[in-house]
């Protein structure tokens, strides 16, 4: 933002000020979605991240527009002069900001109604905190950016400001602006070479290679079940479950049948304790219900009681009917709670049955047993198969559902609720992804005002979503809730790299549609190349992070700002270059923004639009 070598132009408040702009906005954010009702969870401790990566960008785009307004040295600049030329860089950089900040809110509204709750209240916690960090940084940044630049009219430190330097007021050209060494690389050394025609065909061939590696990663990316992954590293239930996988390899998911209907119980008391009968055989194939089924793995109340009146005779205190059974329904209910009441010989049992409010009946009865363990090979790995699961929850619900004959009942499983995840996770992630671009194009398409590049805008970041999938694939990270978030967030943030250019390109004038290009890449550059460094920074740390959530995320953040950056400042300018439409009507001429273009490494005759 600032310059290290000016005694006075450092700018450290500056970067304060963007920092505090991200906490007021996370604060407000929060307190406003729970206001309303949703949840917090863990994955939302990652959103001061996406706030952090967006927020800087948009100091960066404003402090840019505000320096490039500067027609004349500090020194003669007053309070009024100072407040006029806010106005015009926030007339300048606010129509970018807005147009990303508007994008990342619907995309993060949008997925808001997603099915899966974590994903529905994260996305509404990011769009009420992108909200406020739109009005912050149009708000309490700009006015904070003119009290520092009166500091440094007045060269004042900025530790101390109530000192003033002896010496002159440095790098306060008379002639205004004059442009930094990024934006200078980008005008005379990036954009010529990338706007050359072998820098189109070059540029072209390696994205169309970038696309099709993308297109064939995301076609084969995997639902996993990466449950144990939510565990430290360094955790001691890490220990457990090695045991666990070690000493009982065969132990799969527990699974539980519920019976309830008061009479019908006992009505059906002889298919009840043969329920056995009814689930061997199923291992080999969905559901893959692990045989056999009369070891510990499988608990039967009404098999034991009907194994302990068979053996106990006469001693049961209760008339038993030719079928073995109590001969009436208050019999059963007696013998039934002797049995498996505290004491009894079926003491094991007492939580498998429910009696009436009256204790004349059984209201309901539980028989528990449990699937294989279904694993697959993942590297030199052995995990869960995901896929394996959903096929025997359904197989599961479906075999129950033909039990016509039976009590009403249901299946039950506490991994039901991760294997329901499982089988819309990838729908899910497709959809919301889908339907966050299809945001992004509308409301670009509003904001931006021109349909042609607001579809290139638009191209650009499916192409890079599609890769950042790619890359997913080739980094082995799986389809989970905390990969779908951070795809829905990759959208957000990849948008902004291309619509700030983009838009740049919009209001420079002019009909030579590669000095437009480059004039766009020498304003805009360096804001967007200075925020995609400044968000990679904030979360590298992450990726040597214990917690998996903060792996994951680093790894897609640092896929989504490379890919994003790549697009936004090197394919969409080639794009624009050769397809761009012509310019607003209230465009400037590139020639009076600044410095003069320099396009002589641009050769006019090798131009594509003139081929």
């Amino acid at each position: 933002m600032g310059s290290i070598k000016c005694g006075t132009g450092s700018r450290w408040t500056m970067a304060f000020s963007a920092l505090m702009v991200v906490l007021l906005s996370t604060g407000a954010g929060f307190g406003i979605s729970s206001i309303f009702g949703f949840f917090f969870g863990p994955v939302h401790s990652l959103l001061p991240f996406i706030l952090l990566g967006i927020g800087v960008d948009d100091a960066f785009v404003i402090v840019n527009a505000f320096n490039r307004e500067r027609k004349v040295a500090r020194s003669k600049e007053d309070n009024e002069a100072l407040a006029q030329r806010c106005a015009r860089a926030m007339a300048r950089a606010g129509a970018s900001i807005t147009v990303t900040s508007l994008t990342d809110l619907v995309a993060f509204g949008i997925s808001a109604t997603s099915s899966l709750p974590a994903l529905a209240s994260f996305c509404a916690y990011a769009s009420f905190g992108i909200l406020f960090l739109w009005i912050f940084a149009s708000t309490f940044f700009p006015a904070t950016m003119v009290l520092d630049e009166r500091r440094q009219r007045d060269n004042r430190r900025e530790c101390l400001c109530c000192l003033t330097r002896k010496a002159p007021l440095e790098e306060d050209e008379d002639t205004g602006f004059e442009e930094g060494a990024v934006s200078r690389y980008f005008r005379n050394y990036h954009a010529p070479a990338i706007l050359s025609v072998p820098g189109k065909f070059a540029t072209l061939i390696v994205f169309i290679g970038l696309l099709a590696f993308g297109i064939f990663g995301m076609l084969n990316l995997s639902v996993e079940d990466s449950e144990r992954s939510f565990i430290p590293d360094d955790s001691y239930v890490n220990g457990y479950f090695d045991a666990a996988d070690k000493y009982y390899p065969s132990t799969g998911i527990e699974l539980a049948i519920v019976f309830e209907g008061s009479s019908d119980i006992y009505a059906s008391r002889e298919g009840l304790a043969t329920l056995d009968e009814r689930l061997a055989g199923k291992s080999s194939s969905p559901p893959y219900i692990a045989e056999p089924v009369s070891d510990a793995a499988y608990t039967n109340i009404m098999a034991g009681f009907s194994s302990y009146l068979k053996t106990a005779g006469s001693n049961v205190n209760v008339t038993l009917g030719s079928d073995g059974w109590p001969a009436t329904e208050a019999e059963f209910v007696t013998a039934l709670t002797s049995y498996a009441g505290f004491g009894g010989a079926g003491s094991q049992y007492t939580r498998d049955f429910v009696l009436s409010a009256d204790a004349k009946s059984v209201d309901a009865i539980v028989v528990k047993t449990e699937y294989i363990r279904l694993t697959k090979m993942s590297g030199d790995k052995v995990i869960d198969d995901a896929d394996r699961q959903i096929e025997a929850m359904d197989a599961t619900r479906e075999m129950v559902s033909s039990w016509t004959d039976l009590p009403q009942h249901f299946t039950y499983s506490e991994k039901f609720i991760g294997i329901e995840g499982f089988k819309v996770i990838k729908k899910e992630l497709f959809l919301n992804v889908g339907l966050a671009i299809l945001a992004v194009a509308i409301i670009v398409f509003f904001t931006v005002a021109s349909p042609t590049t607001s579809i290139l805008i638009t191209l650009n970041v499916a192409a890079c979503i599609i890769e950042i999938l790619g890359f997913m694939y080739a980094l082995g990270i799986v389809i989970d809730s905390v990969s779908v978030i951070n795809m829905v967030l990759a959208v957000g943030l990849s948008v902004d790299y291309s619509a700030h250019v983009g838009h740049c390109f919009m209001v420079k004038g002019g009909e030579d549609k590669n000095k437009r290009a480059l004039e766009a890449l020498a304003d805009m550059g360096a804001s967007v190349l200075n925020g995609a460094i400044s968000t990679f920074l904030a979360v590298v740390v992450l990726l040597f992070s214990s917690s998996y959530v903060f792996r994951v995320l680093s790894t897609q953040f640092a896929l989504t700002v490379g890919l994003g950056v790549l697009h936004g400042l090197v394919a969409l300018p080639v794009m624009l270059s050769v397809l761009g439409p012509k310019p607003f009507a209230s465009a400037e001429d590139p020639d009076s923004s600044g410095k003069p273009a320099n396009t002589d490494k641009i050769s006019e005759d090798d131009d594509l639009d003139d081929a």
